[in-house]
């Protein structure tokens, strides 16, 4: 029985989320159901990172077996024309050993959020970003990022519902930048981990947006992860500036 590694994009926006629901739109859904179209097999797929409500992905991955030996190059085109019209698409197909799994395998997540700081509205992005609309400062959200990073507690940073056995996390790369693109109106986190709790990403943006606005230094933001209290961290940033943006694999 073959096992297929695919990278797959999609607008989160239309889906409650990656994981299968019964009563719900899901990513997942969309492209077990195309699957079981085309190859008449009812799969299940496993992925890199499950993402939330709203949440976007330009290469997420995730393995699936089939029982027939198909062509890599087929497995996406007629996966692909069975997810139409769904903003799903997959990228590309192959075969890879048993031993690999999507999830267990990882040894590292990307994600991005992007941030349009301007007083006009979005008229194109507005469904991938989150717009700030008072000024921000992003070398101060830079630094405040700065003491998020390492091996830490974030249960200050974790959502209440959130599964994990342990709130701890080595984060590895948390940059807050201006982009080189678009009048310099939007800022551009990046972050990278091994793994992150629920809500993780969404909560650091919205704490070091109030350090962009001055309301907290980066010592205050230090003295929030030292806290581990979520009633101390800022706004739960919206999902539509979310986007999962790869994963490595040793």
């Amino acid at each position: 029985m073959p096992r297929y590694k695919l990278v797959i994009e999609y607008d989160g926006g239309p889906f409650s989320g990656w994981q299968r629901q019964a009563d719900q739109p899901t990513v997942q859904g969309a492209i077990e159901a195309a699957v079981t179209r085309f190859s008449g097999e009812d799969a299940r797929l496993t992925c890199a990172g499950r993402t939330d409500t709203g949440v976007h992905a330009i290469h997420q991955v995730a393995h699936l077996d089939l029982t027939k030996d198909w062509r890599t190059d087929t497995v996406r085109d007629a996966i692909n024309a069975h997810l139409r019209p769904h903003p799903v698409a997959l990228l590309s197909a192959e075969i890879v050993p048993p031993s690999f799994n999507a999830r267990h395998s990882a040894i590292r997540r990307h994600y991005r959020y992007r941030i349009l700081n301007r007083r006009s509205p979005a008229a194109l992005t507005r469904a991938h970003v989150w717009q700030v609309h008072w000024p921000l400062d992003p070398e101060a959200m830079h630094r405040a990022a700065q003491r998020l990073v390492g091996l830490h507690d974030f249960s200050a940073f974790r959502a209440a519902e959130c599964q994990a056995n342990s709130p701890v996390r080595t984060l590895e790369r948390l940059d807050v930048a201006r982009a080189t693109m678009a009048l310099h109106e939007e800022i551009v986190v990046t972050t990278c981990a091994r793994s992150f709790l629920h809500h993780q990403v969404r909560a650091m943006v919205g704490t070091l947006m109030l350090a962009g606005c001055g309301r907290l230094s980066a010592d205050d933001v230090a003295d929030i992860l030292e806290s581990r209290e979520k009633r101390r961290c800022g706004p739960l940033a919206p999902a539509a500036g979310l986007t999962f943006v790869g994963v490595d694999y040793a």
